[in-house]
């Protein structure tokens, strides 16, 4: 595709899922070059002065009132990335690495950080010849910015640290040279300027955001396929039930089950003589659980995006009021608390389809359902164990969302005494996402056994699609087989939007694009 060009300050998350998924170049767009250039020179002017002013002239952290000569400052830069090239861990992936990367390029392109732009030119074209940075995952404590992680892809444009070029892992020098690129001299304050900020977390936690959004989508159609199969009343989504509420997230699911299910002849067959008078919780509060998760994935949502176009280092050069002033924009509580939202949410949305799984392998619950869904039950064991991998899975996200948020600990001499612990928070997501399409995939798989149990009886139409897609490389559970492939598969069904991609849209739900929560 073709290159993105980007203005700091507003890009949606639209545009930021598509470069997570799609990897364009981007262009910052050149009317901010003039505040970019302003800042620089003023940080330049500031380095020749003999006021001390913070990463310019002095030393960092504790060492603030170190004060550096004139002539050290280019040194001073490049021992600081050097220094902070502290991470350890496995390499974080590669689509996550290059939207921290962009991000840098946005809160850089605000023209608050005296990077020239020759810094961020660097950084375009890295991205548009594939050249990235090999970033260990772990080392932040989302306080002071992400150090760690930020110096190692910093390091790579000063030809130093690691990089990825066509799936060969390269020093980085070599790998900019293969590229037909140069590395850049650090001045004054870029390094500071490059290695303080949120944006690992923040690209951590927007890969997680877009993931649990999919999956968000894809369990309202396995809870509607469960509902079905367990021949479960409706009468609970009735719009006026969530009216009476008025919670956004509530009625749109509740709306979106309901079409999702009408002209299902399975849900008409017991609609009058239906001897039950009430579902389980997992049926009948379906749209209060996933509406509530929902609602909390856009307040992250929200605050993601604020924070995906903010300048978040320090110091912040403030051009009109010629200032370099000392903040705090690099702690990223904010990312932290959307952090915790988002794992909160995954948890639920696997914690109520965990139990639709169970109800539907029960045969004292389900409903004229044979055992674990098993053909000849005795001989053979259905299910039964699938559903323990979800107990398993479910159990998994519930210890990892507790929150990171509460915690904290004192670095660097105690200069740093209250840190986010942000960077944890986002990076536990992608773990959680992938143990959900598990659970929702395990659902699939269920649901659809139990619905084809209820022929001559069909399901609803948008649903048969789902089933038909599912059936064109999983077949019916006819005698016990080897699963793990099976729950793979119907795992990436639901990763990659396959059975929400084969409704139209008058079926699908209605709850917008996550830029649009605010």
């Amino acid at each position: 595709m073709s290159a993105l060009t980007l203005t700091p300050g507003m890009v949606t998350l639209d545009t930021l899922e598509c470069i997570y998924r799609k990897e364009p170049a981007v262009h910052i767009d050149r009317s901010a070059r003039e505040a970019i250039d302003l800042a620089a020179e003023q940080v330049a002017q500031a380095a020749k002065g003999q006021d001390a002013v913070y990463g310019v002239n002095t030393g960092f952290g504790k060492l603030a009132s170190v004060k550096i000569a004139a002539d050290d400052t280019a040194t001073l830069q490049r021992n600081l990335i050097l220094s902070h090239c502290c991470g350890v861990g496995a390499p974080l992936d590669r689509a996550t690495t290059r939207l921290m990367m962009v991000l840098k390029l946005l809160s850089l392109g605000r023209g608050a950080s005296g990077v020239r732009f020759e810094v961020l030119k660097l950084i375009e074209d890295c991205l548009a010849k594939g050249v990235t940075p090999v970033v260990p995952e772990k080392g932040s404590v989302g306080a002071s910015g992400d150090l760690a992680p930020l110096a190692h892809m910093t390091a790579v444009l000063i030809g130093e640290g690691e990089a990825e070029l066509n799936g060969e892992r390269l020093p980085g020098g070599e790998a900019l040279a293969r590229a037909g690129l140069a590395p850049v001299v650090l001045g004054p304050k870029e390094g500071l300027g490059l290695i303080n900020g949120t944006q690992f977390s923040t690209a951590c936690a927007l890969a997680g955001l877009f993931q649990a959004w999919r999956l968000a989508e894809a369990t309202l159609v396995t809870a509607s396929l469960s509902t079905d199969a367990i021949m479960g009343s409706t009468a609970p989504l009735l719009p006026e039930i969530h009216e009476l509420r008025g919670h956004r997230g509530q009625i749109e699911v509740a709306r979106a089950m309901r079409t999702i299910m009408d002209g299902s002849e399975i849900r008409e067959s017991h609609r009058e003589g239906d001897t039950r008078v009430q579902d389980p919780y997992c049926i009948r509060c379906q749209p209060q659980v996933a509406g509530a998760c929902v609602d909390l994935l856009r307040m992250a949502a929200r605050t993601l995006e604020i924070e995906a176009n903010a300048a978040t280092d320090n110091p912040l050069v403030l051009v009109d009021a010629d200032r370099i002033v000392s903040g705090g924009n690099f702690h990223a509580e904010p990312v932290a608390f959307a952090a915790d939202q988002i794992a909160l949410a995954i948890a639920e949305l696997g914690a109520i389809a965990q139990r639709r799984i169970a109800l539907m392998v029960d045969p004292a619950l389900s409903f004229d359902l044979p055992p674990f869904l098993a053909q000849d039950p005795g001989l053979n064991s259905g299910m039964m164990i699938a559903e323990v991998t979800t107990a398993a899975l479910m159990s998994e996200n519930k210890h990892l969302a507790n929150p990171c948020s509460t915690d904290s600990t004192p670095t660097s001499a105690n200069q740093e005494d209250h840190v986010s612990m942000a960077a944890h928070g986002a990076r536990r997501l992608i773990r959680m996402t992938e143990n959900l399409s598990h659970i929702l995939g395990v659902e699939l798989l269920c649901a659809c056994e139990g619905v084809e149990h209820r022929a001559p009886l069909k399901t609803s139409p948008a649903l048969q699609k789902v089933l038909d897609r599912l059936r064109e490389t999983v077949p019916p559970l006819a005698q016990d087989r080897y699963m793990a492939p099976d729950l793979e598969t119907a795992a990436e069904l639901v990763r990659d939007r396959a059975i929400v991609s084969v409704l139209s849209e008058n079926h699908m739900i209605k709850l917008g694009a996550v830029h649009a929560a605010g």
